[in-house]
């Protein structure tokens, strides 16, 4: 079920740039072909229209490693010919990302917020508005020195920050991620995710109830908010003309209006969950409860 793209917010950029989402699977496995593909087509696009391609941005999901996605860039010619990687840039949620840190994995499987801390070229620690106190971030902070020691940290809420901090950095050293990972250059791909971690998309029409979503969501953060990592939608309510959006890390909540349905727009509810020991019959008929009859 494809959500960012409705919560990719309208105006000149969105009009003017390429925006491709990839819903076939894990950027980091599955879908590298793709991402190959792409990078080709935004060449030859930029090429034929005569516009210069001033760069690409990767937005990969919580649970990527990124070292597979890196390594596209040296796996084929024409991407490495064409591209260099300028940098990877890791958001870390200041409020959660300890327990992720801590989180014990199945044998063989790989912790993924660490192998992003420790891939990172720049670290945006976010969310520390929500943080109680200077000494508990200071403790957050210390524990990414300990996987990455000399990544530049910079506190964010909103992830607001200058584009000088992320962008044209030149901060990605293949050296170092060779000193880091020996095997970073070669072909094989064997890193392995949590089998316990999964997704669950809902995608239907008709509208929901506004006190019945209001009443499960809560139950449903209360209840299993530790083990989902993350909740978003974009649904139609009864009675509101706007969308709208849904978004949850953990047991943290926001939702905001964004648009109003077009006229003759089928008004539809879309929601995916992604975290840990996920339910599907429950989450889905959970959802269809609050559906108007």
């Amino acid at each position: 079920v494809g959500i960012d793209d409705a919560l990719v917010k309208g105006g000149a950029m969105a009009d003017e740039e390429n925006i491709v989402e990839m819903n076939n699977g894990c950027i980091c496995c599955t879908v590298r072909g793709d991402l190959i593909a792409g990078l080709k087509k935004l060449i030859k696009n930029s090429k034929k229209s005569g516009k210069t391609l001033d760069g690409v941005m990767i937005e990969t999901t919580g649970l990527a490693d990124p070292a597979p996605v890196a390594q596209t860039f040296f796996a084929d010619d024409y991407v490495q010919q064409h591209f260099r990687i300028d940098g990877i840039l890791t958001l870390v949620d200041a409020k959660h990302i300890i327990q992720h840190l801590d989180d014990e994995k199945p044998e063989g499987v790989e912790n993924e917020a660490v192998e992003q801390v420790a891939f990172a070229d720049r670290i945006l620690l976010n969310k520390c508005d929500l943080v109680d106190s200077e000494k508990e971030l200071e403790e957050v902070e210390r524990r990414i020195r300990a996987i990455n020691e000399i990544v530049p940290i910079k506190r964010t809420t909103n992830s607001e920050v200058d584009m000088d901090f992320i962008l044209g950095i030149r901060g990605f050293s293949l050296d170092k991620i060779v000193a880091m990972d020996d095997a970073f250059l070669a072909d094989s791909h064997d890193h392995q995710h949590d089998q316990r971690v999964s997704s669950v998309g809902i995608d239907v029409p008709g509208e929901v109830v506004q006190q019945k979503l209001n009443d499960w969501i809560g139950w449903l953060l209360r209840e299993k908010g530790t083990d989902l990592f993350r909740s978003k939608g974009v649904l139609a309510v009864k009675g509101m003309k706007e969308k709208f959006v849904f978004q949850a890390i953990h047991m943290l909540f926001a939702n905001s209006q964004q648009g109003s349905w077009d006229d003759g727009e089928e008004r539809r509810c879309k929601m995916i969950f992604i975290g840990k020991n996920l339910n599907r019959e429950e989450l889905t008929s959970g959802f269809m409860k609050c559906m108007a009859r």
